[in-house]
């Protein structure tokens, strides 16, 4: 009995064994197959990137060539994408807080801050000048910013010259009834010192000659400037007294040369004084000056006002604000100021087009405070990026594509030539790719042959081939060709032949692009690390990355910059 029972044991550890295998052999081949053909396509659609050097990408896992770290996945844009557009998924974007804004019509504004000082009013600024001869006696003002009024006693002026006048009249006076004319002249000669008919008449009757004479203010105001003391000696029309009304005064604000397209005659200007904190005023600009300050640069604009309290008070500081707009012949397109990259020499912005951020020259017009009108370049309704520009740029810098500080190639202006001169350049083709092939396969020798094959076809190449501005353009091609190629067959180690042939792909890539030669689809592939890590191109038939520059050492170091169609 015992024995049966085990026997039934035995069974069914075996059963359970059985099923535990078949599961483990069998049971999960769906998922895996599942995962495995997952994993198989995420391979196929991936490039793989070097997380310490983004300019290496490869098409399979492995080391980074440049510092042996393991290659990373990164998700690339499908290959017919423009390589010039760079895409980022929206979770990318949040991250990196890239926004953008879709173009509209702006209006040409901006607040010119400008600052000045009050001054007096040129026009109400006067000298007060002796009319007498003669020696200062006394000086009833004795220090400048002291109020006169009009008539008030300035100062006494004793003249030996206006008592021998007064002497004369005297005289005049006791033969007026033999000689008249001389009592008028004497009269007049008084008068013509400012010595008024009444003092004139006073003279008369007490028959008695005046030492001393009143100089008179001839204005009210403040007196600005003191020019004489005590004792001073004065000759007639002399100063002795600047003396400036300040009931109106002058605001004068600094243009620089930038501003005075912006700021005109009959802006209006709302300012402050640092004098009056709190308190703003409004006003109106009412002459800018013709004329730019040498050393300074800048000119002046003027806004006068009534000051019948005095508050304001000359070389006190002004602040003030013009809300100042431009006409502009067309519509005005006004962007952030956060939109642009400015390098120096070019200003650019990314556009978004079909999903994909492009980088794009623009042309700047006038500044306009957080903002810029764009004369060339964008066109109302696209859609730009507004923030975050720089770290778009940045991520653009690392994939290899044209950014800011890297303005890709510049393609050339494009010539249509005959079949005829089609048919003489197809031959350069061909050894250009034969030479590019030994040099992927490390063949020195075979490469060496090729060069001197191709240098032979270029110098066959019959150039009357080409017509009109084709044939001018060849002319100057040719001449840089020559260059290329003079000393190509002398190279005694393949890393000079290599060099040459920088050159060579360079020519040959600018030949392609103005003459279109060629009647099949081209790869245009870029390596970052040939020629000391400058980066190199060349042309390739075939898709798939052969890298000439290292051959078997790193054949699938680069990346398809651009396909060039048939």
């Amino acid at each position: 009995m015992q024995t049966k029972y085990k026997n039934i044991l035995k069974i069914i550890g075996v059963l359970a064994l059985g099923i535990l295998l078949g599961w483990l052999l069998f049971g999960g081949s769906s998922s895996n197959e599942k995962k495995e053909h997952t994993h198989s396509e995420v391979e196929e659609n991936t490039t793989w990137t070097c997380s310490m050097h983004p300019q290496i990408k490869r098409n399979e896992p492995g080391d980074c060539p440049i510092c042996g770290m393991d290659l990373i996945p990164m998700y690339e844009m499908g290959n017919e994408m423009d390589p010039a557009s760079f895409e980022m998924s929206e979770n990318a974007m949040k991250l990196a807080n890239i926004q953008t804004i879709t173009v509209a019509k702006g209006e040409l504004s901006r607040k010119i801050r400008l600052n000045g000082t009050i001054e007096i009013d040129e026009r109400n600024s006067y000298t007060q000048s002796t009319h007498i001869p003669g020696r200062i006696e006394r000086l009833n003002i004795n220090f400048t910013g002291e109020k006169v009024r009009k008539g008030q006693n300035l100062a006494i002026v004793y003249s030996p010259e206006l008592v021998t006048a007064q002497e004369e009249l005297l005289q005049a006076q006791s033969m007026k009834d033999t000689y008249p004319e001389l009592l008028d002249a004497a009269i007049e000669k008084l008068r013509r010192w400012k010595i008024g008919q009444d003092q004139i008449d006073r003279i008369l009757q007490n028959g008695k000659a005046l030492e001393n004479f009143p100089i008179q203010a001839d204005i009210n105001g403040i007196v600005t400037e003191k020019m004489v003391e005590l004792g001073d000696y004065v000759e007639r029309g002399m100063p002795i007294y600047e003396i400036s009304d300040l009931s109106t005064v002058w605001i004068m604000f600094d243009l620089y040369e930038e501003e005075l397209k912006w700021v005109k005659e009959g802006s209006e200007i709302e300012y402050s004084v640092n004098g009056l904190p709190g308190q703003t005023f409004q006003g109106t600009i009412s002459f800018i000056d013709p004329l730019l300050d040498a050393q300074t640069r800048v000119a002046s604009a003027r806004v006068e006002v009534a000051n019948k309290d005095g508050v304001l008070k000359p070389e006190m500081f002004v602040s003030g604000v013009v809300q100042a707009k431009q006409a502009a012949d067309k519509e005005n397109i006004v962007i952030p100021k956060s939109s642009v990259l400015w390098t120096g020499e070019r200003s650019v912005i990314y556009v978004k087009e079909d999903g994909a951020f492009k980088m794009r020259e623009v042309t700047l017009g006038a500044s306009l405070g957080d903002s810029y009108a764009i004369k060339e370049g964008l066109e109302i309704g696209e859609e730009i990026v507004s923030n975050g520009t720089f770290t778009l740029d940045a991520a653009v810098q690392l994939s290899g594509r044209p950014s800011m500080m890297n303005k890709g190639r510049e393609v050339e202006e494009r010539f249509e030539i005959s079949n005829e001169a089609k048919s003489e350049l197809n031959p350069l083709y061909t050894k250009y790719f034969e030479l590019k092939d030994a040099l992927t396969q490390d063949d020195f020798q075979t490469a060496m042959t090729k060069a001197k094959e191709l240098k032979t076809v270029f110098e066959e190449i019959d150039m009357t081939a080409f017509q009109e501005d084709a044939h001018e353009k060849w002319m100057d091609s040719h001449e840089t060709m020559k260059k290329v190629l003079e000393h190509i067959h002398h190279h005694n180690n393949i890393e000079d032949l290599r060099k040459n042939f920088i050159a060579l792909s360079d020519w040959m890539i600018q030949l392609t692009e103005i003459f279109h030669p060629i009647s099949e689809t081209l790869y245009l592939q870029h390596c970052p690390m040939a020629d000391n890590d400058q980066g190199a191109d060349w042309l390739s038939k075939e898709e798939e990355i052969v890298n000439p520059y290292f051959g078997e050492s790193m054949l699938g170091c680069g990346e398809v910059v651009e396909k060039i169609e048939k």
